[in-house]
């Protein structure tokens, strides 16, 4: 019997985001290429994206490529590249039927130029669509977006736009990549391994952290159930005692 079941709706997590890994093992266990792994886990991409906008989730970010991911080998980054721009290709009607407004993360100037213009394209088709938010974070790193950040407040202090003293979170938060999109509530990520990998360090200060040992092209919609109903049986206190919340 499916988990989904179990989930209240009334309380879903408003911003998921996921560190989408594990390809490359599970291709190994298979001994098969890791390119293989990464075509394998676009499809986990196609069934998380359908149940979350199934279940009225209105954000999800997903981390498809870091700054780090760079030093990878060039053939590799090279498909990953072409596997991206095919997928793009392919989804786009699905995105505009099911009202899915596309963003993207990260820096694009590194990116090859035709799979950059396409990101643009995608992005412009889709940025009146309302149902659901989906972010992928492609040649993203945290440090170096909190860094543009300082640099682009730094600069509306030195030409008297903004006052020091004025500089808050919400004033941060306008200038992050992420300006559009509320905090994260629920951090999922697959494979096993338990850190950040320097994914949304400044919005998932709050964020539930959810850690499964499950390989992201074996990633079902049952698992992100799962995930769910993890997340709701928590009890999210931002520093209040528990009294003060019930």
């Amino acid at each position: 019997m499916s988990l989904k079941k179990d989930i209240i709706i009334d309380s879903i997590p408003n911003h998921i985001a996921i560190i989408m890994d594990g390809n490359g093992r599970w291709a190994k266990k298979r001994n098969k290429s890791r390119n293989h792994g990464h075509k394998e886990g676009r499809k986990s991409v196609r069934k998380v994206v359908e149940a979350c906008a199934e279940l009225g989730i209105k954000n999800l970010t997903l981390f498809a490529f870091s700054t780090e991911n760079w030093n990878r080998p060039k053939l590799e980054i090279n498909f990953l590249m072409k596997l991206l721009l095919t997928s793009l290709n392919q989804e786009l009607e699905t995105l505009t039927k099911n009202n899915i407004r596309f963003k993207i993360i990260g820096n694009l100037e590194k990116l090859p130029k035709r799979l950059s213009s396409y990101l643009i394209k995608v992005t412009k088709k889709t940025q009146n669509n309302n149902k659901m938010t989906l972010t992928v974070a492609l040649s993203y790193g945290a440090r170096k977006e909190i860094v543009d950040a300082m640099q682009a407040i730094g600069d509306k202090v030195k030409n008297n736009l903004i006052s020091l003293k004025n500089i808050d979170e919400s004033v941060i938060n306008q200038h992050l990549y992420t300006h559009y999109l509320p905090d994260v509530d629920l951090l999922i990520r697959t494979s096993g391994e338990k850190r950040i990998s320097n994914f949304l360090l400044w919005q998932i200060a709050y964020a539930e952290l959810y850690f499964t040992k499950k390989l992201w092209p074996d990633f079902s919609k049952e698992d992100l159930y799962e995930a769910i109903v993890n997340y709701q049986q928590r009890e999210r206190r931002f520093g209040k005692t528990s009294k003060q919340i019930n």
